[in-house]
């Protein structure tokens, strides 16, 4: 959340802004006592109102505007006659005084809007990607949300963890595109994901499930007039079945590989899978088949988004996320961890690309504890 000066400029959780203008005054008012009469210097106290309006709320900004004129007219009639400033600098400083109120208003309303606006977008952020609880759905789980929008902070990236009575099932996924329309189709995907995971008792059967949820919403986006036509979205789908702790089923819609890291070292899941969701009608309609591929427990599945693997230097070399992760294993075993894991990648991108991400980017590791439990 955004914070304006007066969040800021705090001590003891007090508001010190009023000690920069207050300063100022001061600084001015002592310069002009101690110059000769032909070079005055108290007409400038007109600037410490606008010093308050930027940084200071309303009241502050008031008192400092009247404190600004009584210091004038108190400093400006010490001086003989001949040396006053008189009254058109009078006026000069009312009249900061009142426009610095005035935009000290302007400033407050649009920080208050701002602030209400950011309310609404983590409201979203919340309901698309839902807070997951330690140990949730029997897996030990790590992820990081980083949006390209530092102001909009979501788009169109989503993962979930469904617990059900077939086991655990995990998507991760990067819609095409940006904006709300990302957004609205993120949070009709993993809509469908929560229930479907929970019911269906086949794998593919969600995965074809999410496929016709995602052509269902590109038409529904044609018939009110929104040209979704090229909306797509690629995608990770894993199953953790509940009576087998020793293979993870496995779906990938056009997805970014996913990375297995253990202590020992660091390999891919086979790439074999789907379209990415929204083009199954390229597909042949023919049925989703997950992969069943070997997964011990205490080995980490990490997956990623393409801001990982698109991200790039100054000399535009993408990020190379296998060999980082691999030296970091063979440095340290415990890196294979989920929440190290996470905070290894998500550190190694904002570095590799100076901070300036291209892309939203979404690292999320899990894995099955190496102690049998969760939900």
């Amino acid at each position: 959340m955004a914070h304006g000066p007066s969040q800021l400029l705090r001590v003891r959780g007090r508001s010190v802004t009023w000690i920069p203008p207050l300063v100022l005054l001061v600084a001015i008012a002592t310069l002009d006592w101690f110059t000769a009469g032909t070079f005055r210097t108290i007409s400038w106290v007109v600037l410490v109102p606008g010093i308050a309006a930027a940084i200071c709320g309303l009241r502050g900004t008031i008192a400092v505007a009247v404190l600004a004129v009584v210091t004038y007219e108190l400093e400006d009639r010490a001086w003989p006659h001949q040396y006053r400033t008189g009254l058109p600098d009078f006026i000069l400083v009312v009249l900061g005084g009142l426009l610095a109120v005035l935009a000290c208003v302007v400033r407050l309303r649009g920080e208050r809007r701002m602030l209400h606006m950011q309310d609404i977008v983590e409201t979203t952020r919340r309901a698309v990607l839902r807070p997951l609880p330690p140990g949730w759905g029997g897996l030990d789980h790590a992820a990081v949300y980083l949006a390209a929008d530092s102001l909009a902070r979501v788009g169109g990236d989503f993962y979930d963890i469904q617990p059900g009575p077939r086991g655990t099932r995990v998507l991760l996924g990067d819609v095409q595109g940006k904006g709300l329309g990302a957004v609205a189709a993120a949070a009709a995907l993993l809509g469908t994901f929560r229930e479907a995971a929970y019911h269906e008792p086949l794998l593919g059967t969600v995965a074809d499930r999410l496929e016709v949820r995602m052509q269902r919403h590109i038409r529904y986006g044609a018939a009110v007039g929104r040209d979704e036509g090229d909306r797509f979205a690629t995608a990770v789908l894993l199953g953790f079945p509940p009576d087998d702790s020793a293979h993870v089923e496995f779906i990938s819609f056009g997805h970014e590989p996913v990375l297995v890291v253990t202590p020992g070292g660091v390999r891919s899941l086979p790439p074999g899978g789907r379209l990415p969701l929204g083009f199954g009608d390229l597909d042949d309609g023919r049925p989703s088949c997950p992969l069943r591929v070997p997964l011990a427990p205490g080995e980490t599945l990490l997956l990623i988004t393409d801001g990982v693997s698109e991200a790039r230097d100054a000399t535009g070399c993408f990020f190379p996320l296998h060999d980082r992760v691999a030296r970091a294993v063979a440095e340290d075993p415990r890196a294979a961890e989920p929440g190290r894991l996470v905070r290894l990648v998500r550190d190694g991108t904002l570095r590799h690309c100076g901070g300036r991400l291209d892309d939203d980017t979404t690292i999320f590791a899990l894995r099955r504890p190496r102690t049998p439990g969760g939900m």
